[in-house]
């Protein structure tokens, strides 16, 4: 077998000689302790442990009972417990360690939850299900690498098993339902794009890991890994005792767990910690509370004090707290300090809370976190832009932002938009493979069917699996009966529509800042937005004024915050047009990674004015080159007006090898009407 690396190898999570766990090892350590928890999200760059640290954690956990013939793992000490296997009367049991079972982001939903097994269905004509992930990581560890990158319909998934600790299967003719209690432990780098508001408040802790900067450190990281490398076995051997140390003691506070007291005091306690930090709903009190009680039978204690609630407290709080979408994460411990103060915890009266867990409740009964709250405040800055010389527009004719009455350059309140109305269609050519959806052309799971393919994933085509069959019926040598084979399964081919990212770039600089432009733009973006939410789709918002550019929403589903952040977008500054192109670019990559077959629709709205900073007319071009080597379906939406007309906009779709579309056209009405015209003119002529 392949030699893992030991986890109290990794420098800041050997524990065995009484040091301290650094965060990584100890939030690790606490769910493991108390499963309750809710699991662990680590967030930090390449290259920093993280992968290492979770794989290495199975290794030093106490091993589990199961009966030797359950594929679902329950436990045999637990009357309640049922496997579709059982039942299990006198059954041999037998002890085997943890499972970390790792959940790739491209797995299919049959992978995740199981289904039935189709060869064996066929061929013996037995209905018999087969167990996805979910079931093996019953009682052991879930791993998603990257799951920032997961996609939408097994995040869905993950919240459903994580919320009812069940997964229910009715499908293919099957219907099972199955324990899967788990640890969820995610990892992610943060520069591919932040993770989905829903799962991150499934994640009890979350830690944030980085390089050591001190170069001793960084010397005894490399070390231990080259002696790893160069023999596995001596280096694992070396870190046995240490390893077997930590198990023991994983151990022994699982034993204490049951008896240690969180007094009414430091449940209050608790409860001021969370207020002070406005988090949302009351999963991070829970969260906290468990995560005390595990720290205070980690450190051999059977009470909680204040040093148990400030460690739970910066693991369990700085993914819950209020803050804007580009915050950087943490706690402000300064305010921790003073919300704990330095006083002990007084005792409690005579009639205390049960001990253990305090009478808790468990976590999936309290009310979900709304899905606004980690990124929830304010929307886009307002401040002003430093205005050009008054006088003197730059080379592309784009006017400085008009002075206000005080004098200076103000930027332009926030206007409402008008009515929405039914916009034209704007799909991506080609056909796709991505989700099933309203808008574009797309090979999926609906629709008509147009061919058949070899495999076992899909809508199974008993025709094309019988003639594929037949034709090799007599290299099988079977008679009076078709003996199918799992190379004979075919699946259909469908054409159908898919849903897209939809991802919006508006301009909201000076050039676009006039009352009447403004409100044409926003009431033709919110148009679109609520077409995106009919056709399925995921949106984004980019916008870019003043100085740069910024992610004012990251691609979601949520319509409703798109349109909350559109109508608070203020206008006025510069136009820096190649940042607001190059930040579309780096949110079409990340997006890639996360679903590769859900095809990206960009909509520029703009002038195609470039006034931010020097060269600003060539580093648009540049950008704008840049983005169309992406392959990008893009559509220009030109909010120039008036009589005297540039045609930047025209130019910057050609660019962009982009439909170039007036803002005025956005309206299926006016396409509706423009065609309507045009045929009673060919009338007329003939």
């Amino acid at each position: 077998m392949p030699q893992h690396y030991p986890f109290t190898a990794v420098l800041g999570c050997d524990a065995s000689d009484g040091t301290a766990l650094d965060d990584l090892g100890l939030a690790l350590v606490l769910t493991a302790v108390s499963p309750e928890i809710g699991g662990v999200l680590v967030r930090g760059q390449k290259g920093t442990a993280k992968s290492t640290a979770v794989r290495a954690l199975a290794a030093v956990l106490p091993p589990i009972d199961v009966f030797a013939d359950d594929r679902f793992s329950i436990d045999p000490e637990d009357p309640a417990a049922t496997s579709p296997d059982g039942p299990f009367h006198d059954a041999a049991t037998s002890s085997r360690p943890v499972r970390l079972v790792e959940l790739p982001v491209g797995a299919t939903e049959d992978r995740v939850v199981g289904s039935l097994q189709l060869e064996r269905a066929l061929s013996q004509g037995k209905v018999e299900y087969e167990p996805g992930l979910l079931a093996r990581a019953h009682r052991g560890i879930l791993y998603v690498d990257e799951v920032n990158l997961l996609h939408d319909h097994l995040v869905d998934l993950l919240l459903d098993a994580a919320a009812t600790g069940q997964v229910s299967v009715e499908r293919d003719g099957i219907s099972v339902e199955h324990a899967a209690r788990f640890v969820l432990i995610g990892t992610m780098n943060p520069e591919e794009g932040e993770l989905r508001p829903q799962l991150l408040d499934r994640f009890g802790l979350t830690v944030e890991v980085a390089a050591p900067r001190d170069p001793t450190r960084r010397v005894e990281v490399v070390r231990r890994r080259l002696a790893f490398d160069s023999d596995p076995a001596a280096f694992v051997a070396r870190h046995h005792a240490s390893e077997r140390a930590l198990t023991g003691r994983i151990g022994d506070a699982r034993d204490r767990l049951p008896k240690v007291r969180l007094a009414e005091a430091a449940l209050l306690k608790v409860a001021e910690v969370c207020a002070a930090f406005e988090v949302d709903g009351l999963r991070a009190d829970i969260v906290t509370a468990r995560t005390a009680v595990a720290h205070a039978a980690w450190e051999g204690r059977d009470e909680v004090t204040l040093a148990d609630i400030r460690r739970a407290a910066l693991l369990a709080l700085p993914h819950r707290r209020r803050r804007n979408p580009f915050d950087a994460p943490g706690l402000d411990e300064e305010l921790l300090d003073r919300v704990l103060g330095d006083d002990e915890l007084p005792p409690d009266p005579p009639e205390g809370p049960p001990p253990g867990d305090g009478g808790l409740e468990h976590e999936s009964d309290s009310e979900p976190q709304s899905e606004s709250a980690p990124d929830g405040g304010t929307g886009p800055e307002t401040e002003t832009e430093p205005p050009a010389e008054p006088g003197r527009p730059d080379q592309t004719g784009a006017d400085a932002p008009e002075p206000g009455p005080g004098g200076p350059a103000q930027v332009q309140a926030p206007v409402a938009a008008g009515p929405a109305y039914r916009p034209r269609l704007l799909s991506v050519p080609g056909l796709g493979d991505g989700e099933a959806g309203r808008r574009s052309r797309a090979r999926s799971t609906t629709g008509r069917r147009v061919g058949a393919r070899p495999g076992a994933d899909g809508t199974l085509d008993l025709v094309e699996t019988l003639k594929a069959a037949a034709g090799a019926q007599a290299d099988r040598g079977v008679q009076g009966r078709v003996a199918l084979r799992g190379t004979d399964l075919r699946v259909a081919v469908r054409e159908g529509k898919e849903s897209n990212l939809v991802l919006f770039c508006v301009d909201a600089s000076g050039s676009m800042a006039a009352r009447r432009r403004m409100v044409q733009v926003k009431t033709a973006v919110l148009s679109l937005l609520l077409d995106a939410y009919r056709r399925r789709d995921r949106v984004g918002l980019v916008t870019f004024r003043g100085s740069g550019a910024e992610v004012a929403l990251p691609p979601t589903r949520s319509v409703d915050v798109a349109a909350v952040r559109l109508e608070e977008l203020p206008a006025g500054g510069r136009t820096p047009l190649a940042e607001g192109l190059l930040e579309c670019a780096r949110v079409i990559e990340r997006e890639r990674l996360r679903d590769p077959h859900r095809r990206p629709l960009l909509v520029v709205v703009t002038d195609g004015r470039a006034t931010g900073g020097a060269d600003a007319v060539a580093r648009s071009q540049l950008a704008a080159r840049h983005v169309a080597s992406l392959g990008v379906a893009t559509v220009v939406v030109d909010g120039e007006s008036g009589p005297l007309r540039l045609g930047l906009a025209a130019r910057l779709a050609e660019l962009l090898g982009a439909e170039h579309l007036p803002v005025a056209d956005v309206s299926a009405a006016v396409l509706t009407e423009s065609v309507r015209h045009h045929t009673r003119t060919t009338n007329g002529a003939a």
